[in-house]
């Protein structure tokens, strides 16, 4: 004869959904929609600056300080690029999010991401716990 299986005491939480009103959330969505278009000039700005980027590079016959100079430019106009680039994916994450009725909510643990962490970063997709765990 088989044994009863024990039957344990699981609660499941239940995650109630809140979102942020229409009239709090569009103000943000066009403030993020301008902070790409200006992330964008930005990025045009760091590729016309960067030294690799001027074809008179290629016929001039520089110095070895100018070649380093061109080189730190070059690796320094890369790592500002990186840095808008990824700006604007969380950007474009924030805005998609946005679309479909979940800003404000932690990606991880669909928990409200704080008001104030918001109004800092109003990109943020991850409330702070999970972004230290992130970290």
């Amino acid at each position: 004869m088989a044994k009863p299986k024990k039957r344990t005491n699981v609660s499941k939480q239940v995650r109630q959904v809140v979102t942020f009103p229409a009239k709090l959330v569009e103000p943000i969505g066009r403030f993020l929609k301008r902070e790409q278009k200006r992330l964008e000039k930005r990025k045009k700005g760091i590729r016309e600056a960067d030294p690799f980027e001027d074809v008179r590079r290629l016929s001039d016959n520089a110095a070895p300080d100018a070649d380093a100079a061109e080189q730190f430019g070059h690796e320094r106009a890369k790592a500002m690029r990186e840095q808008v680039e990824r700006k604007q994916i969380q950007i474009k994450k924030a805005l998609t999010r946005i679309k479909i009725g979940k800003y404000g909510i932690c990606e991880k643990c669909g928990q409200m991401i704080d008001t104030d962490r918001l109004m800092i970063l109003p990109e943020t997709t991850f409330c702070i716990k999970c972004e230290k765990r992130k970290e």
